[in-house]
């Protein structure tokens, strides 16, 4: 059974906007692709999906654009090429690397983690709720960055249950931002 990693970039007031926090650096972008590269496939909703392909798709020339540093070309090359599921009622269809999940979120998330292999990596904000409520994510990996954002959404608002976790490492990064990640405390019978 592989793992189901949630991971995410938020403010220390828990804004989760991709654009509230720190703009990305060459720390922060290797450790995200180091964490991309550690998992078979990426589980997005349609709106994370639309946002991350718009971004890091390798455009039909081939060549990464202008805008891209260097040191982001690992992450947009792990990100392009790893196989991703969407979860979405109102896409019809998907392509870059990608295949639409289907049916009860929790009956085929459960089939994708009862494949064999290293684990699965959710992003976004929607999804990760549901997935969270379901009990189906195993390990929860943020990635706080020394701002106050003030507004915007926040991690998993509108949780059902409270979720005891533990911690199981952390990273901190020069930027003053610290990784940190987080286990679900199962309870013994």
């Amino acid at each position: 059974m592989r793992p189901l990693r949630y991971s995410i970039n938020l403010t220390l007031d828990g804004c989760c906007h991709h654009e509230a926090g720190l703009p990305p650096d060459e720390e922060s972008m290797r450790y995200w692709t180091a964490e991309m590269e550690r998992s078979d496939a990426l589980l997005f909703g349609r709106v994370t999906y639309q946002m991350m392909e718009s971004a890091w798709r390798r455009p039909a020339s081939g060549v990464w654009p202008d805008w891209m540093d260097e040191w982001e070309v690992p992450f947009a090359e792990a990100i392009d090429r790893a196989k991703k599921y969407v979860v979405s009622s109102t896409l019809s269809d998907v392509d870059w690397n990608a295949e639409l999940v289907r049916g009860d979120l929790g009956e085929a998330v459960q089939r994708l983690k009862d494949e064999p292999g290293e684990g699965l990596w959710v992003g976004g904000v929607n999804l990760p709720l549901a997935l969270a409520d379901l009990g189906l994510i195993d390990e929860y990996e943020l990635v706080v960055q020394p701002v106050l954002a003030g507004h915007g959404p926040t991690l998993l608002a509108g949780l059902h249950e409270r979720i005891p976790l533990e911690l199981v490492d952390r990273t901190p990064f020069r930027s003053g931002a610290l990784a940190v990640r987080y286990r679900p405390v199962r309870a013994t019978a």
